[in-house]
């Protein structure tokens, strides 16, 4: 892989949505816009955060997972990793389900009168977000309820349920995927060792390798593989050359992704940097051309997969990216 961008904020918008301007629709608001989601419980774009020791703590906007111009129903909606997953999911006091009902209903039907007015789509959002809310009161505590899970599985993630980390996270997202949540993000913060590399990296690699693992396996365990594409990467490598004795720098020219599963051919290497490790010198991958495959193995033509944006046709891959065809199964 390489990328344009060489600072953190812009470089992560960059390949959330395909540009470095904000207000474009993140990766994950394009899949659910054009394929919609499985689950009619749960939201279909659902993002977690963890981080660990080590490093340095960078923070990443909720912009990353915008929806950008499209409506606002197809933005993600990012899950407490620790506690309640989702804030006010448990009835208040004094509340019944079907009091509850009742006020969602009369609230509903103002916004479907309003909007015959207004033909406003942001109205029909806040209608189904209503509607949303109501059903995850329900579906959210099953689904973070981890009682029922075998402890061979807790011991194969590494995971204490619930605890905040990468590990936890990873086995709430095969929960996720089993239920039809069309895009899952996780994000893993304190990677940017400017300084005491060797130290930290061996920490980051403790905290997610085995939690990753696990979930590849489990996903292939479960025939959920095949049906799902795996991710793992970031916004930008680090230098070939130290920082400062004992760090690495930014680095834009050469880094690697992980894929599996979801079409991807699978025990294979494709692309090399020079023997520096300098730059991505054989078969070089970028943003636009990750986007393009991606949608691809979705079954969508990101040429085609386009929305009417201030009079221009909009999409993913801006005007730029091409599928790599190698890497297909």
């Amino acid at each position: 892989m390489w990328t344009e961008q060489i600072n953190h904020d812009p470089a992560h918008t960059l390949m959330n949505t395909g540009s470095i301007i904000t207000g474009r629709p993140s990766m994950g608001s394009w899949m659910l816009y054009g394929l919609g989601s499985e689950a009619d419980n749960l939201p279909g774009f659902v993002v977690l955060m963890s981080s660990g020791k080590g490093g340095q703590m960078q923070p990443i906007a909720a912009r990353q997972w915008s929806s950008g111009f499209l409506p606002s129903r197809f933005q993600g909606v990012k899950f407490n990793s620790v506690g309640d997953p989702v804030l006010h999911i448990r009835t208040p006091p004094g509340m019944s389900a079907s009091v509850q009902r009742d006020s969602i209903d009369a609230i509903n039907a103002l916004n479907r009168f309003e909007n015959q007015t207004a033909n406003d789509p942001e109205i029909l959002t806040r209608i189904s977000q209503y509607e949303m809310a109501f059903k995850m009161q329900a579906s959210v505590p099953d689904l973070v309820d981890m009682s029922k899970e075998p402890a061979h599985i807790l011991e194969m993630y590494g995971a204490k349920p619930g605890d905040g980390s990468f590990a936890s996270n990873c086995l709430l997202a095969r929960k996720l995927a089993e239920r039809g949540v069309r895009f899952i993000q996780l994000y893993h913060r304190d990677w940017d060792h400017h300084s005491g590399v060797k130290a930290n990296i061996a920490i980051k690699a403790e905290e997610t390798d085995r939690a990753t693992a696990a979930l590849i396996s489990d996903l292939k365990q479960r025939g959920l593989l095949q049906d799902t594409l795996v991710v793992w990467g970031g916004e930008f490598g680090r230098t070939p050359m130290s920082q400062g004795g004992d760090g690495r720098d930014h680095h834009i020219k050469g880094f690697s992704f992980v894929l599996a599963g979801g079409g991807i051919k699978g025990g294979i290497t494709y692309g090399s940097t020079d023997e520096f490790g300098y730059a991505a010198q054989e078969n070089p991958v970028a943003v636009p051309d990750f986007h393009a495959t991606m949608l691809h193995l979705l079954g969508i033509d990101h040429k085609r997969f386009t929305v009417k944006f201030q009079g221009m046709d909009a999409r993913l891959t801006g005007i730029s990216g091409q599928v790599v065809s190698d890497i297909l199964a």
